[in-house]
């Protein structure tokens, strides 16, 4: 239960020992303030009781009490001595003296100075000294009661604070891909508030991923089946009767076209299963500014390879740019960006890349010339295909995904210049520039 990984440990580490030493720091200041105070009423009595004895009796008379005890109005007894020293400052003094098993404290209170003669009361404070030491036991007892009872505050405070994230890892560990309900962050306290936030925004993120693989999954059963049935019905109808040989030639030409879209539709799900493993790449921190020049250059050959006489045109700011990011998953997202741009845009138009930043991160849009797209449709679902053009339909669905792993995000819309067109924008915010 308290092994040296716990918090609840480590909590009770540090406050037992701070709240220690501050009750043993607290107390010797107690005991050094009741002893000197006790010390300083006992002087300032005896300076007073040598004061009034010199004010009652005079000077002369004083040298016949010699001897002579007394007790003065605060109940000690003290006894009077006449005593000739050599004191240069002629200044009161104090002396403390253990005798016979008692406590004694002498003042030596200055009377004759031309002469260093010392009037000497001397007070038995062993009753005094007593005292102080039962104080300072009742300070022992208390003390160690007092580190008693802050042990047990602090695991009762400890576990108690543990409250909250005992309640999260409840909900956690109970959670699955068929129970993933957010975290009511109006119930936790205000320090795990973002936590909470956090831990519901994964959840959020888990959802999309479980949505989409199952429609991934039933998308894929579904593309490679429709071939298939297509390929045995035919080659059923081929093999009903007899034929001639260019009608078998032409079935197996049909067979290989369809087992083509197969290929790449099973090249396109090796494509979700690489940039899965990409997401693990370790980030890094590049210039985005070179990195867009460079490969831009390489999508400029790519354009010039189609025939269709199609430009990339750049637009790229400001001058350099850091980020960190995994560069691997940002290349899939500007290749499907571009690769969709030149694909839907017509013969002889362009494609423009361009690039600028804010306050709130760094932008990158993709503009082609095609028909535009239909905003109210969902371009990044798996299988989703629009417009006239082949592919497998997870182009934006692998791109979305990429940006997501980044902590960034993407977007497609419609040209507002007035041109026919789409803009996809790729946006990275600031917490990646570090």
């Amino acid at each position: 239960m308290l092994s040296k990984k716990s918090i609840r440990v480590r909590f009770i580490i540090q406050l037992v020992p701070s709240c220690a030493a501050l009750i043993v720091i607290f107390s010797i200041i107690l005991y050094s303030y009741i002893k000197v105070s006790m010390h300083h009423n006992l002087t300032d009595s005896l300076t007073k009781e040598a004061a009034n004895i010199i004010d009652q009796y005079g000077i002369e008379a004083i040298k016949h009490q010699d001897g002579i005890t007394f007790q003065n109005k605060g109940g000690h007894e003290g006894k009077i001595e006449i005593v000739v020293e050599e004191n240069t400052d002629k200044k009161v003094k104090f002396e403390t003296e253990y005798k016979d098993g008692r406590d004694f404290l002498s003042v030596l209170y200055p009377y004759d100075k031309n002469d260093s003669v010392f009037l000497k009361l001397t007070y038995d404070v062993t009753h005094a000294n007593t005292v102080l030491k039962e104080v300072l036991f009742s300070i022992i007892v208390i003390n160690c009661s007092a580190i008693f009872l802050v042990i047990f505050h602090a695991f009762f405070l400890s576990r108690m604070l543990l409250v909250p994230i005992k309640t999260l890892n409840h909900k956690l560990s109970n959670m699955n891909e068929n129970f993933l309900n957010p975290i009511d962050t109006a119930s936790l306290p205000e320090e795990f508030s973002s936590l909470g936030e956090g831990i519901n925004k994964l959840v959020s993120r888990i959802q999309t991923f479980v949505k989409y693989q199952r429609e991934l999954f039933v998308g894929i059963a579904h593309e490679l089946k429709t071939p298939l049935a297509v390929m045995k019905t035919k080659n059923e109808v081929t093999l009903l009767k007899n034929k001639d040989f260019d009608t078998y030639i032409e079935a197996i030409k049909k067979s290989n076209d369809k087992i083509d879209e197969m290929n790449k539709m099973i090249n396109s799900v090796l494509e979700i299963g690489r940039q899965e493993g990409a997401q693990f790449e370790e980030s890094v921190k590049i210039d985005l500014i070179k990195f867009l020049n460079d490969k831009a250059e390489d999508f400029k050959v790519f354009a010039a390879s189609m025939g269709e006489n199609k430009k990339i045109l750049t637009k790229i700011s400001p001058k350099s740019y850091k980020a960190t990011v995994q560069p691997t998953l940002l290349i899939h997202i500007l290749q499907n960006f571009v690769q969709n741009a030149l694909k839907f845009t017509k013969e002889s138009g362009n494609v423009t890349i361009l690039s600028h930043s804010s306050k709130d991160g760094f932008y990158i849009a993709v503009i082609d010339e095609g028909d535009g797209v239909d905003e109210n449709k969902d371009f990044f679902a798996p299988f989703r295909r629009f417009g006239n053009k082949s592919g497998a339909g997870l182009g934006l669905f692998l791109a979305k995904g990429a940006a997501e792993a980044m902590g960034a995000s993407i977007s497609l819309k419609n040209r507002t210049d007035g041109k026919s067109g789409a803009i996809a924008t790729l946006f990275i915010p600031n917490a990646r520039k570090k």
